[in-house]
């Protein structure tokens, strides 16, 4: 079964879309399935998140923001 993991983004972001790419290119070697969750209409999220998008959170914990760090991805995963 899929490992879930949730990517907090913002619309028109290109961080965002490069980590999407990045997680898109690690499927081939990890199980995951991602939500994204857009934070632009959401206070409390905006408020959490705002200068940190793309965030990758696994549960209650942050994996990396900004970019994918695969090494943090994979002690995640393993």
């Amino acid at each position: 079964m899929p490992v879930q993991l949730t990517l907090f983004i913002r619309e028109g972001c290109h961080l965002c879309d490069d980590m999407e790419q990045a997680l898109r290119e690690c499927k081939s070697e990890f199980d995951f399935e991602i939500q994204r969750v857009p934070i632009d209409n959401d206070a409390e999220l905006e408020q959490a998140y705002a200068t940190m998008v793309p965030v990758l959170i696994y549960g209650d914990v942050e994996i990396c923001h900004y970019f994918l760090d695969r090494q943090a991805l994979k002690r995640v995963l393993a």
